[in-house]
């Protein structure tokens, strides 16, 4: 006889399907994101108070450090698709927080940088971010958090590669 699905309007409870993986909460990438998440929930009111996104205020960060950056490299620094990094640019564009330029010596390439006024919202943001990592810190302790940037560090390089020969293979 086969296991039917659960039916919630006869209070049935679902069939757990056994899957030969581990369980799906100690999963790496679900800790990652659920770490994520409850950093990012800390920062979200204060970009909301300022009129910004999590991307775009990324972007701004990331425009901050870089000067003036092709899109591409933008969007690789960011971690943020084009179609959607090109959406999120036109917005800040129209906020004057950035500014684009496309060289004459290349019209395909277009340019990026933050303007003054990009400048200006990022100083007033940042009493508020840097208050919220100092609860952070605080709260996780500074060497513990030194540790986990490090640990997040060497995970990041030891995986950089791994599944690149396969991609490289699929592609040819």
């Amino acid at each position: 006889m086969t296991k039917r699905p659960a039916d919630p309007a006869n209070g049935s409870e679902p069939a757990v399907r056994q899957v030969p993986m581990r369980d799906f909460s100690r999963s790496l990438p679900m800790s990652l994101l659920r770490a994520r998440e409850a950093v990012m929930r800390q920062f979200r009111p204060s970009l909301r108070e300022h009129g910004l996104t999590e991307q775009q205020w990324r972007i701004l960060r990331a425009l901050a450090a870089l000067d003036t950056v092709e899109v591409t490299e933008l969007a690789r620094t960011a971690f943020l698709l084009g179609p959607s990094l090109s959406r999120i640019l036109r917005d800040l564009e129209a906020r004057s927080l950035i500014e684009r330029k496309t060289p004459k010596a290349d019209q395909r390439r277009s340019m990026v940088s933050i303007s003054e006024k990009g400048v200006k919202l990022m100083a007033s943001v940042a009493p508020s971010s840097e208050a919220i990592y100092a609860e952070i810190t605080r709260r996780f302790g500074a060497s513990k958090l030194v540790e986990l940037q490090e640990m997040l560090g060497e995970l990041e390089l030891s995986l950089a590669g791994l599944g690149a020969s396969e991609e490289a293979s699929a592609e040819e």
